[in-house]
Parts: C-alpha cells; structure tokens; sequence
C-alpha cells in the first residue's frame, strides 16, 4: 500500500433514498473509512433533479448540484444511484472513460447494457461495482464473481424481490387474498402505486440474468430470461400448495441443463414455484430475499437478508466504494467479467420440471379416466391427485376441483399436457398452474 496517498474524490449521482444514506455516510464515517482503505474519501457532489426538495437524511446543500456531467469527470470513483436508462447509462459511460471507477445499483442499465458498460471499464482498466443491484445488502455479486469462480455451479434458486415474497408470504400465513396482500404492501411501502415492475416479475427477470452471467461465465441477453409474475396466483393455490407441503415463492431459477447433442446449456427464468417446506428457501418470510446456490465441490450455500431498503442497500454500496479505493490506492487495473464460457441459453421446451395442475372438471364418472388419458398419450405420468367438491356428499353442483402433481417431464410436455386439459371436454377451466422445485 503506498503511503500518504491522495484523497480520493467521490461523486453520487442521484438524492433518493439511498443516495442520500450513501452521502450521509460517506460524511460521517469518513474517518473510519479512511483508516480502512488507506486514505481519505472526499465526497465531492451530489448530482440531483432538484437541490430544493427536502431528502430523508441531512446533505448539506453546498453538495447538491445539477450538474451531473462536471462531478463525473472530476471523480474518482463515481456512485450511480439514479436508476432508469438514460442518462445514467451515457454518465457512466463518461465516468469509466475519464478513468474513474464506477458503482451501481441499477439492475436494469446492467440487465439491458452491461456488455456495452463492462466493455468499456475493460478498455480503460477500470472497474464497474454491482453488488447492490441484486438482493440488497446480501453479498452474492463478489460469492459468484470471485468465491465461485473456481467451482462449477449447477444451480441458483433465488428469491430476488422483497415485495412478491411479501405479499405470497401473507397469502401463505395470514390468508390474504391477492388483492388484500399486495394493497397491505403498498400501504407499508413496500409496493409502489404501480406495482408491475415486481408483481409482473422484470424486477426478478433483470436480476436473475445478472445472476446467471455471474454463475455460468456467459453473457445472458435479458429477452432469453423466461418471466411469469404472480398476478395469477389465487389463494386456493396458495391453499392447495398448503395442504400438500408447500409453500409458493416467487423464484429466479438460473441452471446448468444438459442438451440432447451433448454439452450444456443454460436455462434462466421467473415464475411463481411450488417450493418444498422442507426447502431452506420455504422460511424465507416478510420482505426478505435469499438465494440457494448450488455448486459442484462447494455443495449447497445459501445467502439470506433484506433484500430492498435506504440503509441496507447503501451497505452494499458502501462496500463497493471501499473496494473501488483499496484498488486505487494498491493500483493495478480493474478485473473484468468472465463471459468467456460462452455457453448457449437453451431453448425453454427442454427444459425438465414438474407442475402443479388445478382443473375445474365434471363430477360425473369416468372423468378421472379421460384425465388419465390425456396425461398418458402426452407422455406425462401423475405423482400424486386430490379431489375435492364445494358442498359435501349432497352437493348439487355438477364441478369439481382436482389438483394434480406431475412427475418431472420437460416444460414442453407439461406445457402440451395443460393445452389437451383445456380442451378436454369434462374439463370446464384449468384454474391453475405452478411449477415445482426443490
């Protein structure tokens, strides 16, 4: 380490909620983190829309400015917290070539332009920082980037949105309907008015490519990402998946698969899963996130924490921040990402898995026998079927309900199998589908 270095010069782009923690403590932990790195940090902007609007914690106002453009290229390390593409894209495109380090938090620039931004911190020898932009304060970026480089990982189920595992979670243990949940979660902030960015599943899809980049060494184009949200999860299957063992997550499922020509492939999707309560992930509860990963020598690990808020995710900002100036102060160039594997996404049918099938069906004999049926000519065996009728042995309704667990088949099937269900005529509406993991 050299000695009496110079003051390092840090600029934050964006006053929200986090960057105004990231301020707030860069200020009043200077000292402490100065003796961490090996010299100080001199905080020298905060680039904000409005320098008049009132922030959650105290920045002075002398330090808010306007002018983004002037603070980037007199930085040396530049903190990225104002979301969105533009222009946080074209700042930290300036940033890395003016030399300066740069830290992020923004899942989607990375999820739609990390090569182009990773690329360009290459060319320089400068280095992009990322552990915020995925599950908060867990510190699951630099496990697979740097931990796992060596290992060969199988498999990452990870739950990645705070706001779903809430809302699923008060499903689960308080018998709230979905529009009950998701209504609780805005009140207590943890949705947004429009919530779709995390109901619909993009939030997950951005941070599961980011995740599987990181795994598989392979760039990860966010339009190969399977998404399915949980607008259309009910609470009878939250009931169902109750009553037989399980517990729905909203899951960010990155693995290794193998292909028919030989060699592997990858696989990364979004969607609502049946997940075992058994699962180390099943006790994830409120608006928390974890993430299981699975590893060829390692075995199993498991990263849990909260996964959204100002302090906790200003924790893995901060952490970067102090890494960014150990490098400049120890010198040598940026690390790049590793995405020379350059293993091929894999088409979704291939895919193996198993489903969770509900059926509104006539209760008359011999439907269990044309359900069988439809199951065997798509080459799909049953694992297990319950029955249940909505008013007793004397009930006078014609339906009943039958839920179907598979055994594992690729998605191609189990996807061809609902189809024919559907257009079976004892059928009178397929109420339900959820994968099952674990």
């Amino acid at each position: 380490m050299r000695e009496n270095y110079r003051n390092l010069k840090v600029a934050v782009l964006g006053g929200g909620t986090v960057g105004s923690e990231v301020a707030y403590r860069l200020l009043h932990n200077r000292e402490e983190l100065g003796r961490r790195i090996g010299a100080e940090l001199d905080l020298i902007g905060v680039a904000v829309r409005d320098v008049t609007k009132a922030r959650r914690t105290d920045v002075p106002a002398d330090l808010l400015t306007t002018d983004a453009h002037s603070l980037v290229v007199a930085a040396d390390i530049v903190v990225e917290l104002m979301g969105g593409i533009e222009p946080a894209r074209e700042l930290i495109l300036l940033a890395l070539e003016s030399g300066a380090d740069v830290i992020t938090a923004n899942k989607a620039l990375l999820a739609h332009h990390g090569p182009e931004l990773f690329d360009a911190a290459a060319k320089v020898g400068a280095q992009l920082y990322y552990e915020a932009a995925v599950a908060g304060a867990i510190p699951i970026i630099r496990p697979l980037r740097d931990s796992l480089a060596g290992d060969e990982v199988h498999r990452i189920l990870g739950i990645v949105n705070g706001t779903t595992n809430f809302i699923l979670d008060l499903m689960d243990t308080k018998g709230q309907s979905m529009e009950e949940a998701l209504q609780i979660a805005k009140d207590l902030g943890y949705a947004e008015a429009d919530p779709t960015a995390d109901v619909g599943g993009h939030d997950a899809q951005q941070k599961a490519a980011l995740l599987a980049q990181l795994a598989f060494h392979t760039a990860i184009p966010l339009e190969s990402v399977g998404r399915e949200g949980i607008t259309e999860i009910t609470l009878d299957q939250v009931n169902q998946a109750k009553q037989a063992g399980y517990v729905i997550k909203l899951l960010a499922i990155c693995e290794r698969v193998a292909q028919d020509g030989g060699g592997y492939g990858v696989s990364v999707r979004v969607h609502p899963t049946l997940v075992p309560r058994s699962h180390p992930l099943a006790a994830v509860h409120g608006a928390n996130n974890a993430v299981f990963v699975e590893a060829e020598a390692a075995g199993s690990l498991m990263f849990y924490g909260a996964g959204a808020g100002g302090p906790e995710t200003a924790s893995a900002v901060l952490g970067d921040i102090v890494s960014a100036a150990r490098r400049h102060v120890v010198g040598g160039p940026g690390v790049g990402e590793s995405t020379h594997a350059d293993l091929p996404v894999v088409d979704p049918g291939i895919v193996p898995t198993r489903y969770q099938i509900s059926l509104s069906v006539t209760d008359q004999p011999g439907v269990l026998a044309a359900i069988a049926t439809v199951f065997s000519e798509a080459g799909v065996s049953v694992e297990t079927l319950s029955q249940s009728t909505p008013y007793g042995e004397n009930h006078e309704s014609q339906t009943a309900t039958l839920v179907i667990q598979t055994h594992q088949a690729s998605e191609a099937d189990l996807s061809h199998t609902v189809e024919k269900l559907a257009g079976n005529p004892v059928v009178h509406q397929v109420t339900g589908v959820v994968r099952v993991e674990g």
